[in-house]
């Protein structure tokens, strides 16, 4: 059974991955790591010294039970999972009763679809993607959505409150459909805060106060919250989550909401906007689109 005395896979370690990684090794498991970046690779081992690097997912020890994934999106895990026309994936390369963990932005029907193609295979999938940022994921405050099988979920709920709050949400796919729903509340709160603090600006209030005092009514947003004062008024717009990542999660909520039937008549505007200014941008922080809106002029 899966336990964290068991020697762990981690795959990914980028912003949020990296941290993660290096909560559960420092609670003592033994751990092989794995990133297409050698220079990840090797920042993690020489600040982890009994990790293992492996250059490649298919060196996996065979005493690997768990493997973690912490991926740019869902063609990156089922590339890793599934493997390609020219490399084995997991699938072939775990035994049976081995678990994967995708704790990546997924999308929430593709996750069902491979949980199904696991199975199969006596693999067993938890989806349980996270909420809270690189400073949640360096203290273990993460908040944690897990999809599956009640009984797997189990057995790895000690392993993953090694890295934050954990809460049973389903079955396979509802974690990432919850991780999906709720950024795209938070782009929505985002751009009506930030149209809201605009209009505010040229009436001549003060955006601090007015902040203030928003936090004690009913506009209180996350938007509101935290990201206002932090990372716009201060100037920094470095809240750490790109804007890349939000029009990503805005269009798995849409595709998803698109699946089940359901119109979206904000999500569609909303939508546009974030994709546009994704498509139109480098890499940079989703809060910048408070700049962005800024400088839209009436049609």
């Amino acid at each position: 059974m899966p336990t964290p005395s068991r020697k762990i896979g981690f795959i990914g370690l980028g912003a949020m991955g990296y941290p993660m990684a290096s909560r559960l090794y420092h609670a003592g498991l033994s751990m092989e790591v794995s990133d297409m970046s050698d220079g990840h690779l090797r920042k993690f081992v020489a600040e982890h010294p009994q990790s293992k690097a492996l250059q490649t997912y298919k060196n996996l020890s065979d005493d690997v039970g768990v493997v973690i994934l912490m991926l740019p999106d869902s063609n990156a895990v089922e590339s890793v999972v599934l493997g390609t026309s020219d490399t084995d994936g997991l699938i072939n390369i775990l035994p049976p009763s081995s678990l994967i963990i995708d704790m990546s932005s997924s999308n929430p029907v593709r996750t069902r679809e491979l949980a199904k193609q696991l199975e199969e295979q006596q693999i067993s999938l938890i989806d349980a993607p996270v909420s809270g940022g690189v400073k949640k994921a360096m203290t273990g405050m993460l908040t944690i959505m897990a999809g599956g099988d009640p009984g797997k979920v189990k057995e790895v709920s000690e392993l993953l409150s090694l890295m934050g709050s954990i809460t049973h949400v389903g079955s396979n796919g509802c974690g990432h459909a919850l991780k999906a729903l709720n950024n795209y509340i938070a782009a929505v709160s985002f751009v009506s805060a930030t149209e809201a603090l605009l209009v505010a600006e040229r009436f001549g209030l003060d955006l601090s106060l007015m902040t203030d005092v928003l936090n004690r009514s009913s506009g209180k947003n996350s938007a509101t919250d935290y990201k206002v004062k932090q990372f716009i008024l201060s100037g920094t717009f470095n809240s750490g989550f790109s804007l890349q990542l939000m029009a990503k999660d805005v269009g798995i909520a849409l595709d998803l909401a698109e699946n089940m039937g359901q119109a979206l008549p904000l999500g569609e505007e909303i939508g546009k906007l974030w994709h546009h200014a994704a498509a139109s941008h480098g890499p940079t922080d989703h809060t910048v689109m408070y700049k962005l809106i800024a400088e839209r002029r009436p049609q």
